[in-house]
């Protein structure tokens, strides 16, 4: 079960009302709980069962490849219906910077280029860069450095004019 998969069934659990759920399939284990009154994700635990040979595994280094994001135009507030909105591709944490010491990737007033990093997402010690699908002007910024996003959440409004 990839990354991917167990997103979406994070996502489904929290959306269907479910309180509990566990999956066993060959060598993963995880368990959702869920509080019904306000909907929320409780706890998520993943557990690696042991296989018949087990080997030590290596370090991995935290660089993947760059993560695009999907984009779609903006509806629910008619002043913000010009501008295009670019969602969260994972569930993780929302960086500016690529470090602590670097500066922001982008800033308010920005002009951005397809394929200009936003921003890193940091995914189970994984920093994935999300690039721009379109080119135009940051208008906002709406996720604060260093918070939890989800799945699909905004992140920054494109003015593409």
């Amino acid at each position: 079960m990839d990354l991917k998969e167990i997103q979406n069934l994070i996502k489904f659990v929290a959306n269907s009302g479910v309180a509990e759920v566990k999956l066993e399939m060959d060598d993963v284990k995880i368990t959702i709980r869920t509080t019904l009154e306000t909907n929320v994700t409780e706890a998520t635990y993943v557990q690696q069962l042991p296989t018949q040979a087990a080997l030590p595994q290596a370090v991995v280094p935290q660089v993947t490849a760059p993560t695009v994001v999907s984009v779609t135009p903006e509806a629910p507030a008619a002043n913000d219906s010009k501008y295009i909105t670019i969602k969260s591709p994972i569930i993780g944490t929302f960086y500016r910077k690529p470090s602590p010491d670097k500066p922001v990737f982008t800033e308010v007033g920005s002009t951005v280029s397809k394929g200009d990093v936003l921003c890193v997402i940091e995914a189970m010690k994984l920093f994935n860069e999300i690039e721009s699908e379109v080119s135009g002007k940051i208008v906002k910024i709406l996720v604060d450095d260093m918070s939890p996003v989800e799945f699909d959440q905004p992140l920054f409004l494109v003015d593409p004019s």
